[in-house]
């Protein structure tokens, strides 16, 4: 053992002479048995059962054994160890607190307990071996005994479950303080994010009335490219040429579309189409965003403390980011006054600035600009308020989230000006449903309208000299 992780000496043995009996545990350890009373046994007590036994001795045990790490570990010192060193001495006082209690383990059982242990100390318990697993894009949690996951897009509940609603809420607090927030009775929900930058959503009692409530929104490691989404069947490579050339030439863009339709995905896609020269700035309420640039500065906003006081919105973030030079701003998700401040900012010298928001179309996008407008209790004729926007945003990327689970950029949108006091609009783009197969799965095709941008001036001056091919509708 490393002394310096134990905090006292390591207790002696009692009886030592006349050893204490042993408590077995796992299917190595079963007495000699008759085929008959194997045959008895098995029909009183199915492999379920025994495996449901077993999880549940397994999990008294780790709660009992985590008690006593607390106690004898050093916490102090753990920062400074290697993992290797951490995991030996783990399963060093593991070892002698099983001796202790005259619980003899198998193998397996050993190396299981051992990980869940080094799970509670330095991770977060039961949800670790889920982070891990790269096929789950999201864990929901409802309550203690109730975890989800989703992979491919449907939805399952998983064999994982936490101790109690106080083991939950102590994970809970673990990753909510990581990020210097905090949620309580008092403050009972609260967004954060874990350190790989996965998006985490938590409510707690008394407002979750059956046990806490957690959404985890997990991002990939190796964080999706254009190409990437192409192979996918996000879009087709010619909707990316021209996704390409709206970026280059400094279009203000919006990503438009629902709950989980990959907007923060595209965003951080179409990022890779902005030059290394460009000062980029992002603001979010919760950062995600991973911009792949080398001069990018990323601001985050902050809720009030317990007093009610220190709150920075992303409004506040984004007048002082009017500031610092930027050459392009993109803000995480537009979804309140802060509207005001990025139109002015699309408006006057930044082009180029990207910003996500909830809609179900492009139409009720615009619809919602002007409602964020009309709430941040700026007074403005209907006309003019619709001008600005119009001069403002030139392009709407929608994304949506199909009935298989499946993600499509549904639509390509661009604005066209005023017509009277309405924003007209053209789509260039757009994803056709033809059926349904037995399966489920949808059936579609990506479309040109045959409508050719009114861009095309602007694209052909910065070097991008889009084929007319690219905008000719298949019959």
């Amino acid at each position: 053992m490393f002394s310096r992780f134990s905090k006292n000496a390591p207790p002696t043995k009692p009886n030592a002479g006349t050893p204490a009996p042993v408590e077995r545990i796992g299917f190595g350890a079963q007495p000699a048995i008759t085929p008959q009373q194997a045959q008895k046994n098995a029909a009183e007590a199915t492999a379920a059962d025994r495996d449901k036994k077993r999880k549940e001795r397994l999990t008294e045990l780790k709660v009992e054994i985590h008690k006593r790490l607390l106690d004898d570990l050093n916490l102090s010192a753990l920062e400074s160890a290697s993992e290797q060193q951490l995991r030996s001495e783990i399963s060093a006082l593991a070892t002698e607190a099983l001796e202790e209690m005259s619980v003899a383990l198998n193998k397996d059982d050993r190396l299981a307990l051992t990980q869940e242990l080094y799970d509670e100390v330095m991770g977060l318990g039961p949800l670790e071996p889920l982070l891990k697993d790269e096929s789950i894009n999201d864990i929901l949690i409802n309550g203690p005994k109730r975890i989800f996951i989703e992979r491919a897009g449907k939805l399952t509940l998983s064999d994982v479950t936490f101790r109690d609603e106080r083991h939950l809420l102590r994970i809970i607090d673990k990753i909510v303080t990581a990020v210097g927030r905090r949620v309580d009775e008092s403050s009972p929900y609260c967004d954060a994010r874990l350190i790989d930058g996965s998006r985490f959503n938590c409510m707690i009692p008394p407002i979750a009335v059956d046990g806490s409530l957690v959404s985890i929104r997990k991002f990939k490691k190796d964080k999706l490219k254009i190409e990437d989404l192409v192979r996918f069947g996000a879009f087709t490579e010619e909707i990316a040429a021209y996704l390409q050339a709206a970026v280059s030439c400094r279009l203000n863009i919006i990503v438009s579309g629902g709950t989980g339709s990959g907007k923060t995905t595209l965003l951080n896609a179409f990022s890779s189409f902005i030059g290394n020269a460009e000062r980029v700035l992002t603001i979010e309420d919760t950062a995600e965003l991973q911009l792949q640039q080398v001069h990018v500065a990323r601001m985050e906003s902050r809720p009030a403390n317990v007093e009610g006081k220190g709150a920075v919105t992303q409004r506040d973030c984004l007048r002082n980011a009017l500031r610092m030079r930027p050459d392009r701003i993109i803000v995480g998700e537009t979804r309140g006054e802060e509207v005001i401040d990025m139109l002015q900012a699309m408006n006057t010298g930044h082009d180029g600035s990207m910003t996500t928001i909830h809609a179900n179309n492009p139409r009720d996008a615009i619809s919602r600009l002007e409602n964020m407008v009309a709430m941040a209790g700026i007074e403005m004729p209907l006309k003019a308020m619709r001008n600005q926007i119009a001069s403002a945003v030139n392009l709407i990327v929608q994304a949506s989230r199909l009935q298989d689970g499946t993600r499509r950029m549904t639509s390509v949108t661009e604005i066209t000006g005023m017509e009277g006091e309405v924003i007209s609009m053209q789509e260039v783009f757009r994803f056709e449903r033809l059926g349904v197969e037995s399966s489920g799965r949808i059936i579609g095709r990506f479309n040109a309208t045959g409508i050719r941008s009114c861009y095309s001036d602007r694209f052909r001056q910065w070097g991008y000299d889009l084929p007319s091919s690219i905008y000719e509708q298949v019959v």
